[in-house]
């Protein structure tokens, strides 16, 4: 597993790690558009155990010549609104739960 510093110095498991989880905290979708909430668990600077938020996102399509369902990183113009969309619900539920759990971040 590769570490990466995480906020405030966590270290913590990279972005791909975090992928394989199982069970996000939170999902928000909008269309072929999903903005995914997962939960990290790091060591602080201080070496205590922390945890920590990160957002990922993604786009659905079906890929012409094979007919399957493919994930993708790129965004189209027409997706946008959508992207901002899900990414805002992402950033509103994790600014509403950092207020009901000061100190967890």
């Amino acid at each position: 597993m590769q570490e990466v510093i995480g906020p405030k110095g966590a270290h913590a498991p990279s972005v791909d790690d975090v992928m394989g989880q199982k069970h996000p905290e939170k999902k928000f979708k909008a269309g072929a558009i999903t903005a995914t909430v997962w939960k990290n668990k790091g060591t602080s600077s201080t070496g205590e155990p922390t945890d920590y938020f990160t957002v990922s996102f993604e786009r659905t399509y079906k890929d012409k010549t094979t007919g399957e369902w493919r994930k993708t990183n790129s965004l189209r113009q027409m997706d946008l609104p959508r992207a901002v969309l899900v990414l805002s619900k992402a950033y509103e539920f994790l600014t509403l739960k950092e207020d009901d759990h000061e100190g967890l971040f």
